[in-house]
């Protein structure tokens, strides 16, 4: 049995201070809440101090074989009680990862980050957010954390076993803040970013409407024409002993091609899809991907602004808490998903450990813009980094927000002026064969 000192909140919301005596931490968390007590901190009592007048109080005694299988009888009974404690899954705690959607996991989000803002723990935070009943899929995810978290897990690693719909950005960016401190304004910075992921979603999906339904028709246009009107055609054709043209043999190749393997092209769609994605996914060439992501369009100037700003931003947060310049580098790289920017972090880090400042580090590395590495020389100089980062952030945000707007309203006339070209085509060939038809029938 061990001793802890706790801090707790009363049934009346009071502060109250005391040990308890439990086997593990975990069994002390759980004589708390039996007790109708809200942890706030538990940590070991350093009985250091005792144990020396208590050894001194007590002659030098020999213990015989006797008394040492006496004291260790009890020991071997609890060691074993612990270990199939351990065995047993608790009761009332989910099992297994919870899958959660992207409303979800932005409610867990912002919940989190109010509470922890309002100057709660992590495990009273999530405490109050297990015990509201309309959160469904987030209470799942809720209670596994807190029981994990209670047995001495960090809340980065609980996130990955609690919920795959996290992802490693969110989980390395939580890590960040647990070891900074700064855990809620990185948490209400990640939830601002899914915020305009998924505003930035539906608007596409509102803009996609027109076009999608003008795709629709087009389609249902031109299955009408290869499926009844060019047979026709052809059968009147060849009733008369005339050649069809060669737009009307064209159509209706096609047509009888997809018509008769539209499985075959289904497979080859479905495995081609597969195989593009098991090989960017590949540890062999996930770089290599990640690297051509860069120099996409509009893709690429994405990606890249998105990393500026959470670069940034994470660096601000972790320096502004008061970690050293050198190890708030290495947990934003932690941070990066991209492979081939994570490269380019460790090349900056490498500079900055032997002694080069940010801003030149950042410039020999060549991917960062200069008026980025300007505003950070300027942050260096006047000896306020932290604020130089966190201005700089807020610029680039905003470049990356015109540089959304700027895609949003362009998807819907590129996407009608796509579909022009395709059905206009179409109706060309089309009217061609009739013509052509007609023309034939008069000879």
């Amino acid at each position: 049995m061990a001793v802890f000192t706790y801090t707790a909140l009363n049934k009346g919301g009071a502060l109250t201070n005391g040990d308890i005596t439990a086997q593990d931490r975990a069994d002390a968390f759980r004589r708390l809440d039996r007790n109708g007590l809200q942890p706030v901190s538990l940590q070991p009592k350093d009985e250091g101090g005792a144990a020396p007048n208590a050894k001194a109080a007590k002659a030098p005694e020999k213990a015989t074989p006797e008394a040492k299988s006496a004291k260790e009888a009890p020991k071997a009974e609890a060691a074993k009680g612990k270990a199939g404690d351990a065995e047993k899954p608790k009761a009332g705690v989910p099992q297994g990862p919870v899958k959660l959607k992207r409303g979800d996991v932005i409610l867990f989000t912002e919940e989190l980050s109010d509470l922890l803002a309002a100057g709660l723990q992590l495990e009273p935070a999530l405490r109050i957010m297990e015990s509201r009943d309309e959160l469904s899929g987030v209470k799942d995810v809720t209670t596994i954390l807190r029981s994990r978290i209670r047995d001495g897990a960090s809340f980065s690693q609980s996130l990955k076993v609690a919920s795959p719909n996290f992802g490693e950005l969110y989980c390395n960016l939580a890590a960040a803040g647990e070891i900074s401190g700064a855990l809620p304004k990185i948490l209400r910075r990640q939830s601002e970013y899914l915020l305009s992921v998924q505003a930035l979603t539906n608007k596409v999906t509102v803009a996609m409407i027109y076009p999608v339904c003008l795709m629709i028709a087009g389609f249902a246009v031109s299955i009408l024409f290869v499926s009844y009107l060019i047979p026709q055609l052809t059968q009147l054709l060849k009733s008369m002993g005339k050649e069809l043209p060669f737009a009307a043999k064209a159509i209706m190749g096609v047509g009888d091609f997809a018509m008769s393997y539209w499985w075959a092209i289904a497979m080859v769609i479905g495995l081609a899809v597969w195989s593009f994605q098991r090989i960017t996914t590949s540890p062999t060439y996930r770089e290599p991907w990640d690297r051509t992501k860069l120099t996409l369009p509009f893709f690429g100037p994405l990606i890249s602004q998105r990393f500026f700003v959470q670069f940034l931003e994470t660096l601000s947060n972790l320096v502004g808490n008061g970690l050293p310049l050198l190890r708030a580098l290495e947990l934003t790289r932690d941070a990066t998903v991209n492979r081939h920017l994570k490269g380019l972090t460790t090349k900056v880090i490498a500079m900055v450990g032997e002694g080069g400042s940010l801003s030149r580090s950042l410039r020999k590395v060549g991917f960062f813009p200069s008026l980025l590495t300007d505003m950070i020389t300027v942050g260096e100089q006047t000896g306020d980094l932290e604020h130089s980062l966190e201005r700089t952030a807020m610029r680039y945000e905003k470049e990356l927000q015109k540089t959304i707007d700027r895609g949003t309203a362009m998807v819907t006339p590129l996407i009608i002026f796509v579909m022009a070209i395709i059905v206009g085509t179409m109706a060309y060939l089309m009217v061609s064969v009739i013509l052509q038809s007609v023309t034939s029938i008069k000879r």
